[in-house]
């Protein structure tokens, strides 16, 4: 091709303005649609027919839209930021300290350990019995050969639990408990501007009659001044949480007033999806136990001293313990101001040990190579201190 103007450098403005310009546009004529609505069947080629929504004459809530959010009574202009149990926070234990302004202390408080030392002698008694009650939940409560998830874990809280009222009788107020199951939750609270709520199901509660006394000293309380909270710029602190119009601002516990143990005492979670991408990863799922852990001691906070943004006289003190059937967390969560608006003041206080075995694994069929067992059926890595942790959680504010 002959190298021309054209072919180097483009048509002339005045061609390409030229090729550019609007031309007039032709009158459509508007043609029917071909349904195969009169055929009563599909047919390739016809189009879809439409239909006027039918009328059935009654009101039928099972079948109908529903009002608009604009019209529903507890439409509100502001948005609300809902943690629920589903909820998977992108930045874990991280993003639920900031929404909860908590400072992080890794390990368990001195109270708890000391008590799992006292208790040494007497878990190495009961120490077959542990390994009796993985092994019911892993061998010997189903006929599978290999029991899913969802069935071993909870039947080994359900043994971890009796083995501890069993090991603790010699302490009669450990009596005055409760465990419950499908209650629900509402806590609500302002950070900065944003306005935040938990609510909803959780975890199996563990009530008692007297509260946790406080774990942290009032100076550990007070130095928490000058702690600074950890951000994570650019994401936003809400991100994965549930933003909703249409909302009540309520605070409750679950438990109607009079209820004969009204304090929560410590908060399961059990993960026992047998699906992997089903479950939480440990990091969400402490993220999760800290802010459900929270909601109940505000909750509870506001019972007691108002709604008020106020340091408390008396910290409220909620543990957590999370497990898989295999990995343990446990935490100690103490809530010392409501003030939650600003990161000025004192912050709340939280303890966390993660990631603890309490067995490596459990081998439900036996290794065979050249006709030869290998490895045997049965539980291998057994970690006591793992129970004991647990344990010391569950004496916790009455040894």
């Amino acid at each position: 091709m002959p190298r021309t103007p054209w072919t180097t450098r483009g048509p002339p403005p005045e061609v390409l303005a030229q090729a550019v310009e609007r031309r007039p546009v032709r009158e459509q004529v508007e043609l029917d649609t071909i349904t195969y609505a009169g055929r009563q069947h599909f047919l390739p080629g016809l189009a879809r027919p439409r239909f006027p929504p039918w009328d059935r004459g009654w009101h039928d809530p099972w079948h109908s839209p529903g009002p608009r959010y604009e019209d529903m009574p507890l439409y509100k202009e502001r948005g609300c930021y809902i943690c629920h149990q589903g909820v998977r926070m992108l930045e874990g234990v991280r993003q639920a300290r900031w929404l909860t302004k908590t400072k992080l202390v890794e390990g368990l408080p001195p109270p708890v350990l000391s008590i799992a030392d006292s208790l040494a002698q007497q878990v190495e008694e009961h120490e077959e019995r542990v390994k009796q009650a993985i092994s019911h939940a892993r061998f010997w409560d189903t006929m599978e050969v290999a029991p899913r998830r969802e069935h071993y874990c909870p039947v080994l809280f359900e043994d971890l639990i009796h083995l501890c009222r069993l090991i603790s009788v010699k302490w009669p107020s450990l009596s005055k408990r409760m465990l419950a199951r499908n209650y629900r939750i509402s806590a609500t609270w302002e950070r900065e501007s944003i306005l935040l709520q938990v609510r909803g199901l959780n975890g199996i509660l563990l009530n008692s009659v007297a509260p946790i006394p406080p774990v942290a000293s009032e100076e550990e309380i007070l130095a928490t001044e000058e702690y600074v909270l950890e951000t994570f710029y650019p994401i936003a602190p809400t991100i994965d949480l549930q933003e909703v119009n249409v909302y009540k601002e309520l605070n409750d516990t679950g438990f109607r007033d009079g209820y004969p143990y009204p304090h929560p005492h410590t908060l399961f979670f059990l993960e026992s999806a047998n699906i992997r991408p089903n479950r939480f990863r440990p990091e969400q799922l402490r993220a999760k136990m800290l802010m459900f852990a929270f909601g109940n001691a505000l909750a509870k906070a506001k019972v007691l001293y108002g709604n008020d943004p106020q340091v408390l006289e008396q910290p409220v003190v909620v543990q957590s313990i999370g497990t898989d059937g295999e990995l343990f967390q446990f935490m100690v969560f103490q809530l010392n101001t409501t003030d939650l608006v600003s990161n000025d003041g004192i912050k709340n206080l939280v303890w966390i040990d993660s990631d603890q075995k309490l067995y490596e694994k459990a081998q439900c069929v036996p290794e065979v190579k050249k006709r030869v067992v290998t490895k045997p059926a049965g539980i291998y890595g057994f970690q006591p201190d793992t129970f004991k942790k647990f344990l010391a959680l569950y004496l916790h504010g009455t040894v």
